[in-house]
């Protein structure tokens, strides 16, 4: 079986489509359907105000392999990588600016992923006997202060309300960076026998860190969601047991739902969370630009916590013990690294399993003709892989026309698109296209179901598999300094001996940054990644 003649020219000269007067040309040779005005929309922008400051990296004037049609991301991944990932976030309606620097809009696309990932983690938490709660936005300067070595962590980021109208509040009050100090007085009181533990909590919240220069959504926002587990035990290694289950489960969010391979490992003295016993963490990296990047971090605080807040029990023998705490968390970082990982330079690229809409359905509409019958079919279509549990759209629309369509779900990173036209109805059968590979097949529905979960599961599959393999190529083995800052100018994960020493490892990332910047020329000293050395994690 083959696409129909229609289909197959619609697809041959989708490249050809042209912005004009808002909307784009039908395709040479297909007149496409319009609606009552007469025109098209092209797909939605980014706002121009609001974005002033927040593009990492942006630079002014045109760009090598920029494309200023408003079909596409309009920039390679490639020429400008900064570029990209704004355009990528915001044409595919993922984020939206705000009027506040830092502060960005989860429009529904991003949302829905986020709670894909929220109703994957809380199941797994709850069966470890976790549950929800949720604490205070305000946190009173007496209690932020209570543990000197976390404040000192957070000092910088801190956000304060210090008015109420236009009365000075007595006491200023924080907005959480975190909520060790909110959540810590409150155990203290309800913990008082070795009967009370463990007590595992979590909260799926907000939080806000408001002092650095330059926000990227997603990756660095002055505020963003997440969730906190917060937990006491009576030993250390039953403590010791949950942050690595917890990691554990980390590791499952990014390699099984986002496709994204991960290390597992433990952080550095000078990178482990402020005032805790030691953190672990999952780092991801992004080949585009060589970074690693911090995915996610399970610490053990032992029992610096405890001491400051009195959250003490009555052991079985009567005597009175300091509990062992951890934290961990998960943010909408998630998201991001996703994208960049994934993406390309047709826009997004969603791995199925979180993906909000997994499938969408195109019918050809042609002007002049009774479409009816196309309509029908993806109508019956998108009913029966309702019922076997996909996350469908049937687009048809008759404003848009099928290239138009085909560029919307493209650059929203639908992993399936399955056209029907009218050969493809007399012939019992859709036309299908994976947006991973762009690799077409015709389907006929008597195995419709059972072929689109096998497209979407390798889909799956391949996209992980793609990425490790491109991880894996920028792993660098060294053991002689001389090898190290071309390494990672040459933008790979260096795994090197370390002496585990709080000043070698300053050291390191000062002379690393010095030599990679004495290395590039004048034309590349504006902005551009430095080879400053940053300790991800000892595997």
């Amino acid at each position: 079986m083959s696409a129909s003649g229609e289909e197959k020219k619609l697809e041959e000269k989708v490249q050809d489509l042209k912005v004009e007067e808002g909307g784009e040309k039908a395709p040479k040779g297909e007149k496409a359907e319009k609606g009552k005005k007469g025109k098209e929309k092209a797909p939605q922008q980014e706002k121009k105000g609001g974005e002033k400051g927040d593009k990492a990296g942006k630079k002014d004037g045109k760009k090598e392999g920029k494309d200023t049609s408003l079909l596409g991301v309009g920039v390679g991944k490639e020429a400008d990588f900064s570029e990209w990932y704004i355009n990528t976030i915001t044409r595919s309606e993922m984020i939206d600016y705000y009027d506040i620097s830092g502060c960005y809009i989860l429009r529904p696309w991003s949302y829905a992923i986020w709670e894909s990932i929220q109703q994957f983690f809380d199941a797994e938490i709850k069966k470890l006997g976790v549950q929800n709660a949720y604490f205070p936005l305000l946190v009173s300067e007496r209690a932020l202060n209570a543990e000197k070595d976390h404040i000192e962590g957070f000092a910088p980021e801190v956000a304060w309300v210090t008015k109420s109208g236009q009365s000075d509040l007595s006491e200023p009050v924080a907005i959480r960076p975190t909520s060790e100090t909110i959540m810590y007085p409150s155990y203290s009181q309800w913990i008082r026998s070795h009967r009370d533990l463990p007590l595992r909590l979590n909260q799926w919240a907000n939080v806000v860190r408001w002092e650095f220069k330059h926000p990227v959504p997603f990756l660095r926002s002055r505020e963003f969601l997440w969730q906190e587990g917060h937990t006491a035990f009576a030993t250390k290694p039953e403590a010791d047991e949950e942050v690595l289950q917890i990691l554990e489960l980390y590791r499952r969010v990014y390699e099984e739902l986002l496709a994204v391979p991960v290390v597992k490992g433990t952080k550095s003295e000078n990178e482990k969370f402020a005032g805790g016993l030691y953190t672990t963490t999952i780092e991801a990296f992004i080949p585009t630009n060589g970074r690693g990047i911090q995915a996610a971090t399970s610490h053990c605080l032992g029992q610096n916590f405890s001491k400051m807040f009195k959250i003490e029990f009555e052991g079985e023998k009567g005597d009175k013990q300091l509990v062992w705490q951890n934290s961990w968390g998960l943010t909408t970082r998630t998201i991001g690294v996703m994208v960049m990982v994934h993406g390309d330079d047709q826009g997004l690229v969603l791995p199925p399993r979180i993906a909000p809409i997994q499938v969408v359905i195109v019918p050809i509409h042609f002007a002049g003709k009774d479409n009816s019958g196309v309509d029908e079919k993806g109508a019956e279509v998108s009913r029966l892989l309702t019922q076997r549990g996909f996350k469908v759209r049937l687009d048809n629309r008759t404003n848009y026309n099928p290239g138009w369509k085909w560029a919307h779900w493209e650059m929203k990173g639908v992993p399936l698109r399955l056209d029907i036209g009218p050969k493809d109805v007399a012939s019992n059968q859709v036309f299908s296209c994976r947006r991973d590979n762009g690799v077409k097949e015709p389907i006929h529905l008597d195995v419709l179901a059972d072929r689109v979960g096998a497209i979407l599961n390798d889909i799956q599959t391949s996209l992980f598999e793609k990425a490790k393999q491109n991880r894996d190529s920028h792993i660098v083995e060294i053991k002689q300094w001389d090898q190290f800052v071309p390494a990672l100018d040459g933008k790979n994960i260096v795994l090197a001996p370390w002496c585990d020493r709080k000043e070698c490892e300053s050291a390191t990332k000062k002379r690393s940054a010095d030599e990679s910047i004495k290395s590039k020329g004048e034309e590349e000293k504006g902005f551009r990644l430095t080879g400053a050395a940053k300790t991800l994690c000892i595997p």
